[in-house]
């Protein structure tokens, strides 16, 4: 029986803040919808981004490079933001040393 649970993104654009929120499980098969997410918003002229990964329970390394290929499409105008991030999460940013290239926080 395969317990996984359904990845699911929104987004929300309001006064050049952009809020993506993530939950379920970030994978190979599911990374491309988060993709075309960080691409729409990419287009529009927004100052911070934020992640919320409170409801996310498992983001493996391709949710990662969804993540820095945000922070190289939106350059270092942008300030991204890693909410709520489970300490897996957090971990895996650390150990690849991208935790210097993004903001991480419990809440807003």
């Amino acid at each position: 029986m395969n317990l996984t649970m359904n990845f699911q993104v929104t987004v929300n654009i309001d006064n050049e803040i952009a809020a993506i929120y993530l939950s379920g499980e970030l994978t190979s098969n599911t990374f491309s919808e988060f993709q075309e997410v960080i691409e729409q918003v990419s287009d529009v002229n927004i100052q911070k981004l934020y992640l919320h990964m409170e409801k996310l329970t498992y983001m493996s390394s391709a949710g990662l490079r969804v993540i820095i290929f945000a922070k190289q499409k939106m350059g270092s105008q942008v300030d991204i933001y890693i909410i709520g991030a489970s300490e897996m999460i957090t971990d895996t940013l650390k150990k690849t040393g991208f935790h210097h290239s993004v903001i991480l926080q419990d809440s807003i």
